[in-house]
């Protein structure tokens, strides 16, 4: 542990792209050891996301929270951009109801609320702190510019802003929500010249989408 807090100290790059990377690595294990460990790796990779933020907290500076009307504004925006666009268009996995607590765990089960509260916590408060540092603080400035440690945030290129926006769209299901989210984010720290408004806008969005998710039986959208 104290050789990787000790190589994360030592290079920016690493400490704003390995938690993320590691996150993605998890993700892709859910379910593979039988439907219940979707949710269970779900509660592992939330617990480990938590204990990477607070690994890296003192080294990304920029990995702080921030709050305008940006962010706010975009957040609800983004919620009801992807709720709207809930419609048949060819996905990039078929859909699943692997998130339907319902069906796996039945909605007077303690485990149901267990992992509804798992997902929407680490969809609120870990998912957009590690994304947003990927996406907005290192990908689109590495993109930019080969110096994009000491790069502004609100520097506006056509080629990192629609790369890193396909990549984010690309990396969900729902491909063309995840685009004109990351659009979206990407506007937001163009605007404000900070990521911590992409990340409370990010948390809004998941947040709501969480509960929405679970008042309306929508679960494909998790």
């Amino acid at each position: 542990m104290n050789s990787l807090h000790k190589k994360l100290q030592e290079s920016p790059l690493l400490s704003r792209v390995l938690p993320f990377l590691i996150f993605v690595i998890l993700t892709s294990t859910q379910g593979s050891f039988g439907p219940d460990s979707h949710f269970w790796i779900y509660l592992i990779k939330t617990l480990f996301g938590v204990w990477m933020i607070w690994t890296i907290w003192p080294l990304v500076g920029e990995m702080r929270w921030a709050f305008s009307i940006e962010a706010l504004g975009g957040g609800i925006l983004v919620f009801a951009l992807w709720v709207s666009l809930d419609f048949q268009y060819p996905k990039l996995t078929a859909p699943s109801d692997s998130w339907n607590l319902n069906k796996h765990l039945g909605t007077d089960s303690l485990f149901f609320w267990l992992f509804a509260t798992t997902r929407i916590i680490g969809s609120t408060l870990v998912v957009p702190l590690l994304e947003e540092v990927f996406y907005r603080s290192f990908l689109y400035r590495y993109i930019l510019t080969k110096n994009w440690l000491f790069t502004p945030y609100n520097i506006f290129d056509i080629r990192p802003f629609i790369a890193t926006s396909l990549i984010f769209g690309l990396t969900h299901s729902h491909w063309l929500a995840g685009i004109i989210c990351g659009m979206t984010y990407q506007i937001i720290v163009l605007r404000t010249n900070r990521i911590g408004d992409a990340i409370t806008a990010h948390a809004i969005t998941n947040c709501l989408l969480g509960f929405w998710v679970i008042t309306q039986q929508k679960w494909h959208l998790w």
